[in-house]
């Protein structure tokens, strides 16, 4: 099989999860940094108009969305598993409200203004705003908490996680599970990136301790690489087959009455409203797969989780 390549950077927190899963299954991987704001032009060769981050490439399959690379991780290696049974249905359900409702309250009182001016310190003034209007893009229609209400719901879910750890080292027993990295991840920018927000971490002792667990973790055998190696590796391959290699499933699931074969989009519900276009593969009850082309990137399959997407017939040109 090609070379795990993990498309990310230093300061993403959703990369941090998919980082700590591949230090617990103790993978190899290929480290390309990629911008944090646009224009992404290497990015979008390879994904067709994707631009959250991170996304995960072997050869000339693009896998889109942390929670979708999480499952390939795991098909590629099994044990120790991120789904272990038999509490697999309320690990993945944990790890949906951490990957949402927790991540956004604890990111809006990360980004707050104390935050923001911390991780903006020392840079130019027009830096901050960049970034600013690069997530208000991402953003546009989300319903965004506000510092003082995030900072209230914040606690509240990380007194409902040091419960949780009141007789165990970890969310849902005695291993590490989908829903820790899912939920470390926020709390781990909070600590890591804006650490004069920290203090509220401080009201959860067990949440810190469980915290030092899960960054013992590491991040595997991690290598740097470039995005213009990983273009020409994707344009030297070709993509995998269908209901095999690691997305085994291929039964079709028809929920639009729109048929294999068609020009479709796929786009993410809320957060990041960039479309990527293509022809579509499969549409299973998990995954949507697009086939496309890029003129340095050659036949890519782009891969999307089901939940959380929306697929659209394309307009016609």
């Amino acid at each position: 099989m090609a070379d795990l390549i993990l498309h990310h950077y230093p300061n993403s927190p959703f990369s941090e999860k998919i980082r700590l899963i591949l230090g617990y299954k103790k993978l190899a991987w290929k480290s390309v940094v990629i911008p944090a704001l646009m224009p992404k032009p290497d990015v979008l060769a390879l994904t067709g108009g994707y631009r959250k981050t991170p996304f995960m490439q072997v050869g000339a399959d693009i896998f889109c969305d942390s929670a979708l690379i999480s499952d390939v991780l795991e098909h590629l290696q099994p044990t120790p598993s991120i789904y272990p049974e038999p509490g697999k249905g309320l690990a993945r359900t944990l790890a949906q409200w951490a990957d949402s409702s927790l991540f956004w309250a604890a990111m809006a009182h990360n980004l707050g203004p104390k935050g923001a001016a911390h991780m903006f310190a020392g840079g130019p003034p027009e830096a901050a705003l960049a970034f600013s209007e690069d997530r208000k893009a991402m953003s546009a229609g989300m319903v965004r908490l506000r510092p003082a209400d995030a900072a209230a719901a914040y606690k509240s879910y990380l007194r409902r996680l040091s419960d949780m750890l009141d007789d165990q080292p970890f969310l849902l027993g005695q291993v590490p599970c989908i829903a820790d990295f899912s939920a470390y991840h926020p709390l781990w920018f909070t600590r890591v990136r804006t650490p004069v927000v920290a203090d509220i971490l401080q009201l959860t002792p067990a949440v810190l301790e469980w915290m030092d667990r899960m960054n013992a973790i590491g991040h595997g055998s991690m290598e740097k690489f470039d995005a213009a190696r990983a273009i020409a590796a994707a344009a030297a391959e070709e993509p995998m087959v269908v209901g095999h290699g690691l997305l085994r499933d291929s039964t079709f699931q028809d929920e639009h009455g729109i048929p294999l074969g068609s020009r479709v989009t796929v786009t993410a519900e809320s957060f990041g409203p960039e479309p990527t276009e293509g022809e579509l593969i499969a549409a299973t009850r998990t995954h949507y797969t697009l086939s496309r082309r890029d003129e340095r990137a050659g036949t890519l399959h782009v891969h999307f989780p089901r939940i959380g997407y929306v697929l659209k017939a394309a307009t016609p040109a």
